[in-house]
């Protein structure tokens, strides 16, 4: 990493940030630009427009298992399964260390090194067949292909859209790892990633829902983000993974509950 300082540094234009987003977010095969200085921070009002695409993979997913007849259940299934493929179960693997971390451990240090351990616990366990069920069930829930593929999209695109304004409000909680190299995005970023995963949300599940839905995934990872602060005064890749999958579940929730 650079360290030079933060206004000397060159920010990637619009298609390299737009790389670098979706190299760390998926397991896309693309190389970011290999620029020194480039940080995470700089590519975050990418987010959203990153999890489009992969919500819409996973609403691509479930259309074919309807029109296959498989039914509901197995096509939620199956489109959550695709989300885990496109992004190589990122989010999933942080929500998993976040909660054998978070409830495992009694002190600061003991959960920041339980959060390091790649062997995931019980509660670790729980959290994931808390997700997986939970996301499954919902898309199960709202019906139609059509809608449940606009649900994907919206879920997948907000819940990262919220993730630039955890970045810069929680201090690392470590002096290494992702959390740290990172960076913190700047103001302007954060907004763009917000309007984007809000303007996303509302196209697809009406402004009324849409709005609400967003709403209350921005108040649940709040939420979280003090939680997390608690428990070892700070944010980690893993926490910010965490993140990401409670907010998708909200919306997916709330789509589920129109």
């Amino acid at each position: 990493m650079s360290t030079a300082p933060h206004a000397s540094r060159r920010r990637p234009g619009i298609v390299a940030g737009f790389a670098i987003a979706v190299a760390f977010l998926t397991r896309v095969p693309i190389g970011p630009p290999a620029e020194a200085g480039w940080r995470l921070a700089d590519a975050a009002w990418a987010f959203p427009l990153v999890g489009a695409g992969i919500g819409a993979i996973a609403a691509f997913v479930y259309l074919v298992a309807e029109i296959l007849g498989l039914g509901p259940g197995p096509a939620a299934l199956l489109a959550v399964l695709a989300g885990l493929g496109v992004t190589g179960a990122l989010h999933e693997d942080g929500l998993a260390d976040t909660a054998d971390g978070f409830f495992g451990g009694g002190d600061r240090e003991r959960r920041l090194a339980i959060m390091r351990d790649s062997r995931h616990g019980t509660y670790g366990i729980l959290a994931l067949v808390l997700s997986v069920g939970l996301r499954a069930a919902a898309l199960a829930q709202t019906g139609e292909a059509f809608y449940a593929g606009l649900a994907l999209i919206a879920a997948h695109s907000a819940s990262r859209a919220l993730l630039p304004a955890a970045m810069r409000a929680l201090p690392p909680a470590r002096d290494d790892g992702l959390g740290a190299d990172a960076g913190r995005p700047g103001a302007l970023s954060i907004l763009a990633a917000a309007a984007i995963g809000a303007a996303i949300a509302l196209a697809a599940l009406g402004p009324l829902l849409g709005a609400l839905a967003f709403a209350a995934s921005a108040a649940a990872v709040l939420a979280a983000a003090i939680f997390a602060f608690r428990r070892i005064g700070g944010g980690t890749g893993d926490v910010l993974g965490a993140f990401q999958q409670i907010a998708e579940i909200v919306i997916l929730l709330a789509a589920a509950a129109r």
